[in-house]
């Protein structure tokens, strides 16, 4: 019997999408809003009277009143340097105070790894960093530290799950930086659900973003993926964060790359690249070396490789770009691709079937992008082609050559930018020549002498057509070699 005046909770069961967050009354096999199959989850939902319900730690904050965006102070330092130029890089230069970011990565691949190195790297300039860890206790985060050189002087290393402690160590120790290993791993009290459920997602996520704005306090947050590449979770947790890494790497490979598909402070097209040894990670300052095998002088390049000087944002890196064709043992030849966007290079063999005398009609064709990078703009179409009837018609490409240019359908190739950037690069690793598209401005009259701008026309070859830039292949001085 309940006594007058008490006041009852009700709970309710929904069902929740894993994917999205949405909330249905009933089990569907489909989410209606985001479409994910066999997504949905059973949960309760307990509604107390709002007087009784219990504070939420850090869950609302705001200013004292509105005020002209020219009165809005900023802090003495805007942004915090990691120690790694190449995070900086990707991040924009730093670390904005009270900034949210959600680093996100296939397991092994360095995640834990990079953010106990900023750390260190932090404790050498005197900043404090609370390391939280629901993963690992404190004595195997230690073990970690000495195999990385990390002395962890500066760091508070704290091992639990809960969300209100988590909170209480921030607000007690205002640390510099605060790094969550995992926030899968987090549980709070007053929300139903285990660990890396929605709900426990959504509401652990906007209690440390409101702690981090309300105190300026920079936090990385380490996110699982998902067996298809994307973070575990509802989308919502990304549209909480100011900031979205994904760390990406092949564990046969010892570089990784790192990547801002969000970013509120700062651009999305930059990339950095770093290279795991005995001591952890390191920044690779020329990351072209990584991707481009060294050719001595007078050494004909393989049939089916290609050199493209890829851009991603304002860094200009090159990448060989290789191509295999074989008969096919089956009746439909299969179309294998790494690193490369599987449309593209399928309109890119359509282009070179019907458009030129390359015939592809019973061959098995595979193409690579070297060491693991994945290349995702179209300035890359016509060095694909290349390689792919460079292998097909035995005619390996002339020596120090890059090659960069969009391929329409109508075989047509069109022009791409930054190519004074991608052409210094070129040049600095010692590639002379150049197959672009026709008209390409190189670079600007007035910042190079006249006998500089003749030397650089007279390494371009403008190509208007696909056809056009095949005939650099048989045009070469190297002679065809064998091919089935």
């Amino acid at each position: 019997m309940v006594r007058e005046g008490t006041l009852v909770s009700k709970v309710k069961t929904v069902f929740r999408c894993e994917g999205c967050g949405a909330t249905t009354p009933r089990w569907e096999g489909r989410c209606s809003v985001c479409g994910e199959w066999d997504s949905l989850r059973e949960e309760s939902e307990s509604r107390e009277d709002p007087a009784a319900e219990p504070r939420r730690r850090g869950s609302v904050f705001s200013d004292t009143g509105a005020r002209p965006l020219s009165e809005v102070t900023l802090s003495s330092e805007p942004r915090d340097s990691t120690g790694f130029p190449e995070l900086d890089r990707v991040l924009g230069g730093g670390i904005v105070p009270g900034a949210a970011i959600l680093l996100g990565g296939d397991p092994g691949i360095g995640k834990s790894t990079l953010l106990l190195q900023v750390a260190d790297e932090l404790s050498k300039v005197g900043k404090t960093t609370l390391y939280v860890s629901g993963e690992e206790t404190s004595s195997q985060l230690k073990l970690r530290g000495e195999r990385l050189g990390a002395k962890g002087d500066g760091i508070l290393a704290l091992s639990s799950t809960d969300l209100d402690l988590v909170v209480t160590q921030i607000t007690n120790h205002r640390p510099s930086l605060v790094v969550l290993d995992s926030v899968q791993t987090l549980h709070c009290s007053d929300v139903s659900g285990g660990p890396g459920s929605a709900s426990q997602l959504r509401e652990c996520a906007q209690g440390l973003v409101s702690v981090a704005k309300t105190h300026e306090i920079p936090i990385f947050l380490i996110g699982h993926v998902t067996k298809e590449g994307i973070l575990a979770g509802p989308r919502l947790l990304e549209h909480l964060v100011d900031t979205v890494l994904y760390f990406e790497g092949d564990r046969h490979h010892s570089h990784r790359i790192l990547r801002a598909v969000k970013n509120r402070f700062g651009p999305t097209d930059e990339v950095g690249i770093f290279e795991m040894g005995e001591r952890g990670l390191e920044g690779v300052a020329d990351p072209s070396r990584l991707f481009v095998p060294e050719e001595g002088e007078g050494v004909i390049p393989e049939p089916g490789t290609v050199v493209f000087p890829a851009l991603e944002g304002t860094r200009c890196i090159l990448v060989e770009v290789q191509a295999l064709t074989a008969p096919s043992p089956l009746g439909t030849p299969a179309r294998r691709v790494s690193g490369v966007s599987p449309h593209r290079v399928s309109m890119v063999l359509a282009v070179l079937e019907q458009k030129t005398r390359v015939s592809l009609d019973g061959h098995d064709v595979f193409v690579n992008a070297v060491g693991g990078v994945s290349l995702r703009e179209p300035a890359c179409d016509l060095a694909i082609a290349m390689a792919v009837a460079s292998c097909r018609l035995g005619f390996p490409m002339p020596p120090r050559t890059v090659v960069a240019g969009e391929v329409g359908l109508a075989g047509e190739v069109r022009r791409i930018g930054q190519v004074s950037a991608r052409l210094k690069e070129a040049r600095r690793l010692g590639f002379s020549r150049a197959v672009l598209p026709s008209g390409t401005e190189v670079e600007s009259k007035a910042s190079r002498s006249k006998a500089a701008q003749k030397e650089e026309e007279e390494s371009v070859t403008g190509v208007m057509k696909v056809v056009e830039a095949l005939s650099v292949l048989v045009s070469s001085e190297a002679s065809p070699r064998s091919t089935r």
